[in-house]
């Protein structure tokens, strides 16, 4: 492999044939099932069968080079979607075994069905996440700077194809529900007559009930939407007939969506997330058509169901997680919600969403508004790309994200691993308290 680095991919599924470099499966380490969640919530039967998950990493190593490797990158340990994998990895480590654990999402940020809350993280092994947030929480939990990485996903470069009339507004997303499919339906209500928003993949079926009912929503309206196109058209056709690529999601990990239109010559508009975008404005790339929020107007919406609705969820979010809510997280909630006279589209549910969505189609008063709410709304109609900052934007981005770079990043890490011991650990309570902020906290992001 490049740079000198012997690469053994060790799996809990089948690899695909042209992965261009050794693969190992051994069968413990896929996705458990619920009837294996159940079993393991024995005590003694989890500690086995960890204790053979580790077994099974370690001899495929070890036939592969006749020994332990010298490194263990193990991508996205702490989302809890294999029970035995945190308890195998303490294993791993007691037994010497340096570890580099990356991790592209942590439960602790809304996600308590991932949470492995009967166990510790991993003590005195090498962490890295994908941004700066998580790694700055990382950083407050606990974790030392010598042991605690950053290591940016690596952008590949789209291509868009040429001669195709471009009459929609791409957003090459799978819909699930914190892709904030409404407020896409919402934004079509601003675009001009001969124009599209177009959704590229259909969510898995655990999202596909809300997905169905965004479809016959926009049907029953007849809203300029088209969904599932990537079943009949290549990603590179689709690129080829937008105006521009765009996004409305309220959660990202790294945030391809922010990057990778650029590489195909298109450019973005939509929801701004700071968190993501900081990192990449850091590095120079350009978001002047994003926004922050849709502001829509209180009275549309029912502030006591809001805040029932909120408070309702925190509480499971909260009762998930194995905690009872502090008083003055509600507090900050009502508060927060009660000192606006506009409210965050992107903070409300499917419900209120298509309430909304109905009374602007409906009102032309309202309509008028919001747009004046939202002035990037009026300018939707008169989208120009700007060709100047579309190729500032690709040469920043193949440049300080392209493979070159992130290469040296990542072997810049390894040494690290394997010149520094490092002794620290998370504070799971610490980490938790960071992430579950009711400021940012939306219903879209939430299961129900």
């Amino acid at each position: 492999m490049d740079a000198g680095v012997e690469l053994l991919l060790i799996t809990g599924e089948d690899a695909p044939e042209d992965a261009g470099f050794p693969c190992v499966r051994v069968d413990k380490l896929d996705y458990d099932k619920p009837e294996d969640r159940e079993a393991l919530r024995d005590k003694v039967l989890r500690e086995k069968a960890a204790g053979e998950l580790a077994a099974g990493i370690l001899a495929a190593m070890e036939n592969h080079w006749g020994e332990a490797a010298d490194i263990v990158h193990v991508h996205n340990p702490l989302i809890q979607k294999n029970a035995l994998l945190i308890p195998a990895l303490n294993i791993l480590r007691s037994r010497g075994l340096r570890l580099l654990l990356q991790n592209h999402d942590l439960a602790e940020d809304f996600r308590p069905d991932v949470y492995a809350g009967y166990t510790e993280y991993p003590e005195n092994c090498h962490y890295a996440v994908i941004n700066s947030r998580d790694h700055s929480y990382l950083r407050h939990s606990g974790l030392k700077p010598e042991g605690l990485h950053l290591i940016p996903n690596e952008v590949a470069v789209l291509s868009a194809s040429p001669g195709i009339k471009r009459t929609r507004y791409l957003y090459p997303v799978r819909a699930i529900r914190r892709k904030n499919i409404g407020e896409a339906l919402l934004l079509s209500l601003y675009i001009p007559r001969d124009r599209s928003v177009a959704i590229t993949l259909p969510p898995a079926e655990k999202d596909g009930r809300v997905y169905r009912r965004w479809m016959d929503f926009a049907s029953d309206l007849e809203l300029p939407m088209e969904f599932a196109l990537g079943k009949d058209f290549s990603l590179e056709e689709l690129l080829g007939s937008a105006v521009c690529a765009l996004s409305t999601s309220i959660k990202e990990g790294f945030g391809f969506s922010f990057l990778e239109p650029w590489t195909a010559g298109r450019g973005l508009m939509g929801r701004r997330i700071d968190y993501v975008c900081k990192d990449f404005e850091n590095a120079g790339v350009n978001f002047d058509s994003l926004y922050s929020e849709i502001k829509i107007p209180s009275e549309y919406v029912s502030l006591v169901m809001l805040r029932n609705k909120m408070e309702s969820a925190i509480r499971r979010v909260y009762r998930a997680f194995g905690l009872e809510v502090p008083a003055y997280i509600m507090g900050l909630m009502t508060d927060d919600l009660g000192s606006r006279d506009t409210l965050d589209f992107g903070r409300l549910d499917e419900e209120f969403q298509e309430s909304i969505i109905r009374t602007l189609c409906n009102n032309r008063t309202a309509f008028r508004d919001v747009a004046a709410l939202n002035p990037f709304l009026g300018g939707l109609a008169d989208w120009r790309e700007d060709e100047a900052l579309i190729e500032s934007n690709r040469k920043i981005i193949l440049e300080y994200y392209g493979r070159e770079r992130i290469s040296k990043i990542l072997m810049d890490t390894y040494r690290a691993v394997m010149d520094h011991s490092v002794v620290h650990k998370i504070s799971k309570p610490v980490l938790l308290d960071l992430y579950l902020n009711p400021l940012r906290f939306s219903l879209v992001d939430m299961d129900g």
